[in-house]
């Protein structure tokens, strides 16, 4: 039996899960937030370092920390993590195709494009031994190649792929994103068994709701996900589209991705010995 503790942070929407193996103590991560502020590029680490006390405080001990691809709109904690923890740092084997689409945007010379600077690479339909149950990763792209959904028992942790139903879905427009695929990765996810849990990665708090939500089920996503209803293929891929076209690059789409790309850690530093962030410009 699992047991689900959701953090979320106000500054980029997103919610970490603590996820604990109530029969053997053992726990996992899933995408883990960095505190970043972007006007001073000022990097802290308030929100894990109150996640790992509450793991220490609890007597669990943390086997890995997971990222469900490599996000755009924040900095990922995971190499953070694996310093003061040891956890082992497991993200989808398609990361290899995002590093080298995000190498050369940062001319980032220390990325070797192989996946090495994660522990783990996952394949679709790997089975990731987790104290007395498994994780199952189901590879599910479109938001970017990398994209994978982590099952654990009846909870199913699908990064950005879905939203809230009354949110939606990803974008798609991301190097390497595909509306087409984002659909069929959705399709994937949806014939899990109806009551599946679906345990979201942002949530963006629509107007119709005052109160922030990262759960629902495979039913609820089906009878009411505001962009899947009454649409197949070729009429999500025309919405989804058409909708991206209107959508801003994500505020922390920089700093984030030359981070995340590198597992969380900073670029190494210069020859004056501090550390530097990139901006790229007119490349994205």
């Amino acid at each position: 039996m699992i047991h689900i503790h959701a953090d979320f942070d106000e500054a980029t929407n997103t919610v970490t899960y603590l996820v604990e193996d109530t029969a053997t103590k053992q726990a996992a991560l899933i995408d883990p937030v960095l505190d970043y502020e972007p006007h001073r590029a000022a990097l802290q680490t308030h929100s894990i370092d109150r996640i790992l006390e509450d793991i220490r405080s609890r007597g669990l001990t943390l086997t890995w920390v997971l990222d469900t691809h490599a996000h755009a709109d924040h900095l990922s904690a995971a190499s953070y993590v694996r310093e003061q923890t040891g956890a082992r740092i497991g993200i989808g084997a398609k990361i290899t195709e995002v590093q080298k689409l995000f190498r050369p945007v940062f001319n980032a010379t220390d990325v070797c494009p192989n996946g090495t600077v994660f522990d783990a690479l996952f394949e679709h339909g790997d089975e990731i031994p987790f104290g007395s149950t498994v994780i199952k990763v189901l590879h599910t792209p479109g938001h970017t190649p990398a994209c994978v959904t982590y099952l654990i028992e009846e909870a199913a942790f699908v990064g950005d792929t879905l939203f809230m139903p009354d949110y939606g879905t990803a974008r798609a427009d991301f190097p390497g994103g595909d509306a087409r695929t984002l659909y069929r990765s959705i399709q994937k996810i949806l014939q899990l068994p109806p009551e599946t849990r679906i345990f979201v990665g942002h949530d963006y708090l629509p107007e119709t709701r005052n109160a922030v939500a990262w759960e629902s089920t495979v039913a609820e996503q089906l009878a009411s996900n505001i962009h899947l209803q009454d649409r197949d293929e070729d009429a999500f891929v025309s919405m989804r589209e058409a909708r991206d076209e209107t959508l801003k690059a994500p505020r922390l789409i920089l700093p984030s991705l030359q981070v995340n790309i590198r597992a969380g850690a900073l670029p190494p530093p210069e020859s004056d010995g501090h550390t530097y962030l990139k901006l790229p410009v007119n490349r994205i």
